[in-house]
């Protein structure tokens, strides 16, 4: 794929979309880090309606390891996976009371250093709450990439390292967003919408077919 087909691909969802936000519910850099560590294979939904009864009760370091583990997963028991990353929030909280002045760091080393924080997890922090270019890629985006033939690659990194090379640089800092949402609602894992897609013309996947 050539950059003059990346551009018109990015110019088309950013016309659709000039203006894309996570589907996480989140009012801070910390609400937004406790509910992508939450989010891990969750829905954005499902963590939604946990952290919109957890964040009224506890959205600081403090606050929330005040709960302990225990009291937290009362609030997220409806998460999969609830019992290991209710502990690995609760460590979170500590480190970032001990170590970071109860502040969320901006750095990806000291991000990727807090327990339940991966390089995805850190990347979503980056880009979402602190506005840095980055690519945090899901299995949204890595079929996306890999389908369309925007940025092909064989693992996770390999699709995040060319994206962030071939992306055109007007769109990097939203990319993240419209890769998600259109692998989300549009280009799906078993049923794509090629018949809806609005870069229909400009994906190279060579089973294109109307599933609607």
């Amino acid at each position: 794929m050539n950059k003059q087909k990346r551009t018109e691909i990015f110019t088309r969802l950013r016309n659709a979309n000039p203006n894309p936000e996570t589907e996480l519910n989140y009012a801070s850099p910390f609400e937004l880090l406790i509910a992508v560590i939450l989010s891990a294979q969750a829905t954005d939904v499902g963590v939604n309606k946990a952290t919109d009864k957890l964040f009224p009760v506890a959205n600081t370091p403090e606050a929330i390891l005040a709960l302990g583990v225990d009291g937290l997963k009362e609030y997220i028991k409806t998460i999969g996976l609830f019992s290991s990353k209710a502990e690995n929030v609760i460590k979170t909280c500590r480190i970032l009371i001990e170590k970071h002045g109860s502040q969320v760091p901006e750095k990806r080393e000291e991000l990727e250093s807090l327990p339940g924080v991966g390089r995805k997890t850190a990347n979503v922090v980056l880009n979402t709450a602190f506005g840095h270019m980055a690519m945090a890629v899901d299995t949204h985006i890595f079929r996306v990439a890999n389908r369309t033939g925007i940025a092909p690659g064989k693992n996770v990194l390999e699709v995040e390292k060319r994206l962030m090379r071939l992306v055109p640089k007007e769109f990097l800092l939203d990319a993240h967003h419209w890769l998600i949402l259109h692998g989300r609602y549009i280009c799906t894992a078993r049923k794509p919408k090629c018949g809806a897609c609005p870069i229909e013309d400009l994906c190279e996947f060579r089973e294109k077919r109307d599933y609607l």
